[in-house]
């Protein structure tokens, strides 16, 4: 990605985030992100056709940033937690990123694949041997309701009502009590030390093992 597009992805996500996926112009895009119009017509086809890219490629990015820093990790509860608290931690350091998910996470189809990742993997394995008890057909209102629940964090640490930390803690506790699991258990998980969201494979190209990127929670 040259560096000019990168800026402009920046730019498109905070400004699609403010004012909604169809309400951004070439020239606004150009002038937020400190380029060209002539060098946004040249990198990007549309802002609406822009803004379909970015849904599904943040979707894509985060689900296997998510999946490779939960390597070697057998528990499907503790992957499960770990997620919905890269979700919020991230959210908090990159708060326009956050803003982009809350306003478009449940209304843009290819941004809803960010649910259909890991954390239906998780909660399929867990539901199979027995960590999480809620019946197999239940299966799409556990994935809303883990959903749900990571927006709602983000929404109040965006919003300056909890801090990221408390507010990833709280979803991970609540949700994993709601599937079933003890509350001593759910706690205890919520609180494990979060590990390092690794860099995204595709932005290293060649660089070698994916490196850690976010600070430790």
């Amino acid at each position: 990605m040259t560096a000019a597009r990168r800026r402009m992805r920046e730019a498109a996500i905070r400004l699609f985030a403010e004012k909604g996926s169809s309400q951004i112009s070439m020239s606004e895009l150009a002038q937020a992100a400190g380029v060209a119009r002539g060098t946004a017509h040249n990198n990007l086809e549309s802002p609406d056709a822009f803004f379909r890219e970015i849904a599904s490629e943040l979707a894509e990015e985060m689900n296997d940033r998510i999946t490779i820093s939960s390597e070697g990790i057998c528990d499907p509860a503790q992957r499960l937690a770990f997620a919905i608290r890269f979700y919020v931690r991230r959210a908090h350091e990159e708060p326009d990123w956050g803003r982009f998910l809350l306003r478009f996470a449940i209304s843009e189809q290819a941004l809803q694949a960010i649910w259909l990742g890991p954390p239906m993997r998780d909660l399929l394995e867990g539901q199979e041997t027995g960590v999480f008890d809620f019946r197999i057909d239940q299966t799409p209102s556990a994935v809303s309701f883990i959903g749900g629940s990571v927006l709602s964090a983000i929404m109040l640490v965006l919003d300056g009502h909890r801090t990221w930390r408390d507010a990833g803690q709280d979803a991970v506790e609540l949700a994993l009590r709601a599937l079933g699991m003890p509350g001593e258990v759910a706690r205890g998980l919520a609180g494990l030390e979060l590990p390092l969201l690794c860099e995204w494979p595709a932005t290293r190209k060649g660089k070698g093992k994916p490196a850690a990127a976010s600070p430790q929670g």
